[in-house]
């Protein structure tokens, strides 16, 4: 992989958060209280994630040959493109009209795990799209954020410093499946989608939306930014368009963006 298509921010986030999360643990361990802590922490986080993985698996659609196999095609082509060894286990979970997609692991196995609103996409035509989301997921596991999520997990809970790192995490894997769709303006639609969903993102005046993030500033906002685990959806597109040297894809003009730009519209935090 380019390592140009990490993030800046997300190699120095995770050294903070190693770091930060090495003290804490060997202050944990130095007393013996802290040593049954986090043995009973380790231990409900194992016992919750393998409830809610076991709860996929007993009531997704696992996706194979024989079930969705436009998609599942699709999947092992993109492990194949992305260096995917282990090709993950992909299951669709009705969500109730929520548009979303993550990638977890358990037991030494990665799954991708796609809302069926998402993949509904597919079935109007937007299969470009549905394969940004699938490839950003698929980032995730190529990039080792779930399975590096065990080293820095005290410093998640930090204010500030876990959610830093999340979002430079967010960048990079928009960065790799757009790279690897090779379709900017897929997964500038893509993002749009979760923005305003399925039908309405056609309509969204795409110039409208970056300059939103300029205009919807305050303490707030600032403060809402800095404690998401995702950086605004304006945000992501910008860096989209402008990483992949493509302002121009919708109207947009490339000298106003890259001064807008360095005034902190993608690295900023």
């Amino acid at each position: 992989m380019n390592k140009r298509l990490v993030h800046e921010d997300e190699q120095t986030w995770y050294i903070v958060c190693l770091v930060t999360s090495i003290l804490i643990y060997v202050s944990l361990i130095i007393s013996i209280i802290g040593i049954v802590y986090i043995g009973i922490g380790l231990v409900a986080a194992l016992v919750m994630h393998g409830l809610m993985v076991a709860g996929i698996r007993s009531s997704g659609v696992k996706l194979s040959e024989r079930q969705f196999p436009q998609i599942y095609e699709r999947v092992q082509a993109l492990c194949r493109e992305m260096g995917v060894v282990q090709v993950p286990d992909v299951y669709i979970i009705q969500s109730g009209g929520v548009l979303n997609a993550f990638a977890t692991r358990f037991s030494g196995r990665n799954f991708v795990v796609l809302y069926s609103d998402i993949v509904e996409l597919i079935m109007q035509g937007d299969e470009e799209e549905l394969n940004f989301v699938i490839a950003h997921e698929l980032a995730h596991i190529q990039r080792k954020h779930v399975s590096k999520f065990v080293l820095v997990f005290p410093a998640m809970w930090i204010p500030f410093i876990g959610k830093a790192y999340s979002r430079a995490c967010e960048f990079t894997c928009d960065r790799i499946a757009t790279a690897y769709t090779g379709n900017a303006e897929a997964a500038v639609h893509a993002l749009t989608i979760l923005a305003a969903g399925k039908q309405l993102y056609r309509k969204v005046n795409i110039n409208e939306f970056l300059d939103q993030s300029y205009q919807e500033r305050g303490f707030f906002v600032a403060w809402y930014e800095l404690i998401s685990t995702h950086p605004p959806l304006p945000k992501r597109i910008g860096e989209v368009l402008h990483f992949h040297s493509n302002p121009q894809l919708f109207g947009y003009d490339s000298h106003t963006f890259e001064a807008r730009d360095t005034s902190g519209m993608t690295s900023q935090l």
